[in-house]
């Protein structure tokens, strides 16, 4: 069985210990055995990190655009492969993992070119003579912590930015999904990253995690995942001053008017809420609909949903893959069975049987619920939406914003009035009309409001703000 080795200090470095990843399609297909860092481990691809900063926090935007611009340049070229991969360890169907790779290698790209537009000001001071000079400059060392339902897009839209500022990276993985950032990770060190510069270890939050965040060498943490650990990250990295950027759940409202087109209402919902297993923050969980439309949506949304076939990720024609794991296949259990408790009717949502032992689901749509019942406050992160039938628009704007998160919205209209209204008022991070709460374009900002969000935004050249640090210099007269 293949074993892939940490990266530490420009060296593969066995684990203290390893872990199978295993196709969530296929139980009896091991990926490979990946390495467990520890403590130790993770505080040597720290220092490593720190001795890194010293030169490439120095390096020209040049040899950064070169290297990021290789390292894009790699992995679209790699599409068709490192997608397989993908599908085989997180469940994405193909097509969607082979457009999940091409994305990372747009991101790089994207931060390759932002290395050489990071920019500045020169202002005039208040006072006779005297110039201001306002520059930014890499943090130092960044910790990421990347969640397993995007394995290469969210660790690229993480270290791009990073090393393209002129950070060093410790990067650590999802436990589940270690294979897509590992083969990221070997690209980037074969385009020539300096060792030290970029640093892979793998292993358990509470081990490899809680090293990176309580390390006094990390200058920054930035963490996608659950709420829970999201907030726990914040708060230790507060108690000792690091910088900290945190992408967490989320509740994602999409509102159907009367007026909507029924089509294009229904492959928005069906979209947003299924593909990719509904393993998306910005999955389309919550659906508010109009009384009008009402019937005639629920109708749509069932013929669709018969149409779509769940299987093996890997096969022609599928178009919902498997759950990620049995725990999470559970989760999406467990809540459909308190949305019957709680007076909601189910359609879908049974266990699928193929030909390979997996964890397959079947979409599920709840109907007859409220606002306060639990399907529609907590993230289930799955193939599972829920109905909530209301009076007009007010009402379904107020529903939408009657939550915790505030990641995405959407809003299915063909009148202007509606849609200007619903974006200036929707209160999410991210406002989508006629098309699905799920599915971003990588050169421009990502993230939310309220528990869904903390930190400046990702992606795009708003990127910077996490990544680097403002200084503003003071020249005198007499300096020549």
């Amino acid at each position: 069985m293949s074993q892939f080795a940490n990266y530490i200090d420009g060296q593969w470095v066995e684990g203290a210990s390893v872990s199978r990843n295993v196709n969530p399609s296929n139980l009896d297909d091991v990926i490979g055995e990946f390495a467990q860092a520890d403590a130790e481990q993770t505080q040597r691809a720290i220092s490593a990190a720190r001795k890194a900063f010293a030169r490439w926090s120095l390096s020209t935007p040049q040899q950064r655009f070169d290297l990021l611009d290789q390292v894009g340049s790699a992995i679209l070229a790699r599409k068709a492969e490192l997608g397989r991969l993908l599908a085989r360890e997180e469940g994405k169907t193909l097509p969607e993992a082979i457009g999940e790779v091409g994305r990372a290698g747009q991101i790089f790209k994207f931060f390759a070119g932002e290395a050489l537009r990071v920019g500045g000001e020169i202002v005039p001071s208040v006072r006779p003579g005297m110039t201001v000079e306002v520059t930014r400059e890499p943090l130092g060392v960044i910790g990421l912590i990347t969640p397993w339902n995007f394995p290469i897009a969210i660790p690229a839209w993480k270290i791009a930015p990073a090393l393209a500022f002129g950070n060093t990276v410790v990067v650590k993985p999802a436990d589940l999904v270690p294979a897509s950032t590992w083969e990221l990770v070997k690209i980037i060190a074969e385009a020539g990253a300096p060792a030290g510069v970029i640093n892979l270890v793998m292993g358990r939050g509470a081990v490899v995690g809680e090293a990176l965040v309580s390390s006094p060498d990390v200058d920054a943490v930035s963490f996608t995942g659950s709420v829970a650990t999201g907030h726990a990250i914040g708060a230790k990295c507060f108690a000792s001053g690091k910088k900290f950027q945190l992408e967490m759940g989320g509740k994602n409202p999409m509102v159907v008017l009367d007026d909507a087109d029924l089509d294009v209402a229904v492959e928005a919902c069906i979209n947003g809420a299924f593909y990719s297993t509904g393993q998306r923050c910005t999955a389309s969980s919550r659906f508010i609909v109009t009384e009008g439309i009402y019937d005639r949506f629920i109708d749509g949304m069932k013929t669709r949903m018969r149409a779509l076939k769940v299987g093996d990720a890997l096969a022609d024609g599928t178009h919902i893959g498997p759950v990620v794991d049995d725990k999470q296949l559970q989760q999406d259990e467990r809540y459909l069975a308190i949305a019957r408790e709680e007076g909601g009717t189910v359609f879908g949502g049974e266990r699928v049987e193929r030909d390979t032992r997996g964890y397959f689901l079947a979409p599920a749509l709840v109907t007859d619920t409220t606002p306060v019942m639990r399907i529609n406050r907590e993230e289930v992160f799955g193939p599972v939406a829920s109905v909530i039938k209301v009076k007009d628009y007010n009402e379904a704007l107020a529903v939408a914003n009657d939550t915790e998160f505030g990641l995405s919205a959407g809003i299915c209209t063909t009148s202007l009035k509606y849609s200007n209204h619903f974006r200036r008022h929707a209160q999410a991070g991210m406002v989508m009309v006629n098309t699905p709460t799920a599915g971003v374009d990588y050169h421009v900002p990502f993230g939310g409001r309220k528990g869904s969000s903390y930190g400046p935004r990702e992606q795009g050249s708003y990127a910077r703000e996490f990544y680097t640090t403002v200084k503003t210099a003071y020249v005198s007269p007499g300096v020549v």
